[in-house]
């Protein structure tokens, strides 16, 4: 029987295989900037708004079904492949941190929590990028087939970069 998360050697990764995450990240970034306004635009303000969409739109995708995604994410989270309640739990985290980024709550714990959470789900990622793995990103639950790659690297690295600035920047006031 085929593991349903893991990618046929015959299938080939073109940049086609990212297209769903390259619109979901260009409307996060095109609804950031509505809602801070293209006249007074502030980048922390259009980071903020950025990461809050992005991680609900993110979470939204592993609440379609939550046991496939905890079982996708199983394959190369360095927690959730010892503790499957962290898979369980991974997508309210999220949608946690997303929900305080719009909301502008409690910003300095939430860039830490982002920090955290994004660069140890990178240390997975590199982990089974490293093992040459070849299986999808659970980063879209389910419903979107994209394989796990430096994309997802990217994509926690960029945003607990963000974070981090973000945090510095409140810091330096």
């Amino acid at each position: 029987m085929t593991d349903p998360n893991q990618n046929s050697n015959d299938e080939k990764r073109t940049w086609r295989n990212y297209i769903p995450l390259m619109v979901l990240i260009s409307l996060s970034a095109l609804a950031s900037l509505a809602l801070t306004g293209f006249s007074s635009f502030l980048l922390t303000a259009w980071m903020q708004s950025f990461m809050g969409l992005f991680l609900v739109m993110f979470s939204m995708f592993k609440f379609f079904n939550l046991p496939g995604f905890a079982d996708g994410f199983q394959m190369y989270d360095l927690l959730a492949k010892r503790f499957r309640p962290y898979a369980l739990l991974y997508p309210f985290l999220e949608l946690g941190l997303g929900l305080a980024y719009l909301a502008r709550f409690s910003l300095q714990q939430v860039y830490i929590a982002t920090i955290v959470l994004m660069t140890f789900g990178a240390c997975g990622v590199f982990a089974a990028m490293r093992n040459k793995l070849k299986i999808n990103c659970a980063c879209m639950g389910t419903v979107l087939n994209v394989p796990l790659s430096t994309v997802a690297l990217v994509e926690d690295l960029g945003m607990a970069l963000m974070a981090s600035v973000m945090l510095i920047k409140g810091f330096l006031g």
